[in-house]
């Protein structure tokens, strides 16, 4: 048994924020951090395009900024959120590069701000294509100068430690479930599983795309949080809104995850192309390869479906090489790597699962439905996204979420007192699983239940078959996990069929098409607004 002032799920941008903020203002909490692998490897790290910021402020402005948002969630965006986010939102850059985060710049030392899809200016700070990577070292070299914040890697959380691990039983009705800690298995010690507890716990655990087969996030993107969140009774919104990246590059090899080609590289100028060198996407909308992503992966989509094809092409060829190559080095370098030289070929792409604008519910101070119970990025809905993400919005949502929660329990941790006597895990007839085989076949048949029904397209009858098979893969994970020791493997795939589950669930309640969620069966907008709630 563990205990902690702080524990924090997750060591992206949004946690390790929370983190540093919370160490600055009270040395005197002791801080710990779980990553469930090494240092460094989160979602944060892959993301290629940027943060989005108001900062030019002589042809930009937030009420710009806030239009675009709002116009991309098409209705569902939380106004109050929105501008919350985005007034707040670059003090909180500032302070980032006040900790050695570096974004190119333009010859006379201003910045060079980049311009993606959805956007009316050009408003993005960005480190060449990398600049997801460059805030996760920046963030990880910054929480080393506080002795009050420990890192702990290779730590897999199993599940949120509640009042049902006192021996109570908790339902969705019940008005204050609270959350002690965390259940978590150390990876060099498989054979035990131990509870972390804390006064305040926070998810910060990121995303979920490898419930898809095709997707540009990492291996550890399973959906822990929202999974622990919904197995512990607290309230998850609108999972059915999943944001696929209409470019990710088109590898026969397999390789995983899928390469991403940043949106940037269209607001740059390259467009989108057919296999025999015709544009198309004004044909979908006027504001051709730079409509917001939702737009942009269905038009994909479409001219795949209707031609046979597998992908499209990404035209760079009439691009500056010189600034091509010094603003995406490492798309180019990639490219190269696969004998594609984006400057005199296409460059194939396809679409690939990249964001998850549903999950958590929290407030503004990332407060979630179960008391002690915090959350940030990725894995919450906190209403700025609606039901599509502007691009570069999601950097600067974990920033802004992590420093306010920073601000809430500074305030208020003193009221609160760990709880020791929480039971230990019980593992009492469990034996070693004994054939791994029974777990990767069945995160194979996830992967494609949800890549072939709950994909870009739905339609009622793909839900209704995706909702059959979940159920039976369901019940076969369950029993496996009931009557075996967990392994990280295992605990992946039993969080990663809740996902598949939530978002099928949540399309399936969703009876019109809107943002990121389209039904072929319900191809028209609903005269008025709903979220969903499970």
């Amino acid at each position: 048994m563990k205990k902690q002032d702080v524990l924090i799920v997750g060591s992206g941008v949004a946690g390790m924020t929370l983190a540093i903020n919370l160490a600055e203002r009270r040395p005197d909490l002791k801080i710990t951090v779980l990553n469930k692998t090494k240092k460094g490897e989160s979602n944060t790290s892959w993301a290629q395009g940027g943060v989005a910021s108001v900062w030019n402020r002589e042809v930009d402005d937030f009420q710009k900024h806030i239009e675009d948002t709002l116009d991309a969630g098409d209705g569902l965006c939380d106004p109050d959120i929105v501008n919350l986010v985005i007034t707040e939102g670059p003090q909180r850059v500032r302070e980032m590069i006040e900790w050695g985060a570096r974004f190119d710049k333009e010859p006379d030392g201003g910045y060079d701000l980049g311009r993606e899809g959805g956007h009316s200016e050009n408003r993005i700070l960005h480190f060449k294509d990398k600049t997801g990577w460059e805030i996760q070292r920046t963030i990880l070299d910054k929480g080393s100068d506080y002795q009050n914040i420990t890192v702990i890697e290779n730590a897999f959380a199993i599940d949120l430690i509640t009042q049902h691990h006192l021996g109570k039983v908790i339902t969705k009705a019940t008005p204050d479930i609270r959350c002690f800690g965390v259940y978590v298995m150390e990876k060099e010690n498989q054979a035990e599983i131990e509870p972390y507890l804390a006064k305040v716990t926070i998810l910060a655990t990121g995303g979920a795309g490898q419930v898809y087969r095709n997707t540009t996030n990492p291996l550890v993107a399973s959906g822990d949080g929202i999974s622990m969140m919904y197995r512990a009774k607290g309230t998850i919104k609108d999972m059915e809104f999943v944001q696929f990246h209409p470019t990710s590059l088109f590898n026969p090899t397999g390789e995983k995850p899928d390469f991403l080609i940043s949106e940037a590289v269209r607001g740059y100028g390259a467009e989108l192309k057919t296999l025999d060198d015709k544009p198309f996407m004004k044909k979908y909308d006027g504001r051709g390869s730079l409509a917001p992503r939702d737009i942009v992966a269905r038009a994909i989509d479409r001219e795949m479906k209707i031609h046979g094809w597998d992908y499209v092409y990404l035209d760079c060829r009439h691009l500056d090489k010189e600034g091509f190559i010094n603003h995406f080095p490492t798309i180019y370098d990639k490219c190269k790597s696969l004998g594609i030289d984006p400057l005199k070929d296409f460059i194939p792409v396809t679409p690939a699962c990249h964001y998850i604008c549903g999950g958590i519910l929290v407030d503004s101070i990332g407060q979630s439905s179960i008391q002690r119970l915090y959350a940030c990025g990725e894995v919450t809905c906190t209403g700025l996204h609606g039901a599509n993400r502007l691009a570069s919005n999601s950097l600067l949502e974990g920033m802004v979420f992590g420093h306010r929660i920073a601000e809430h329990i500074e305030s208020n941790i003193d009221d609160y007192e760990i709880i020791d006597h929480i039971r230990d895990w019980d593992a009492h007839g469990t034996t070693q699983p004994d054939e791994m085989v029974l777990i990767t076949q069945s995160i194979k048949e996830l992967k494609e239940i949800m890549s072939s029904y709950v994909g870009i397209v739905r339609s009622n009858v793909r839900l209704k078959r995706a909702l059959n098979r979940l159920s039976t893969l369901y019940k076969e994970t369950e029993e496996l996990y009931q009557t075996t020791t967990p392994s990280p493997q295992l605990g992946e795939l039993r969080n990663l069929i809740t996902i598949g589950y939530l978002i099928t669930k949540s399309a399936a309640y969703r009876r019109e098409s809107r943002g990121l969620h389209y039904n072929t069966d319900y191809p028209e907008k609903l005269p008025y607004l709903d979220h969903i709630y499970l």
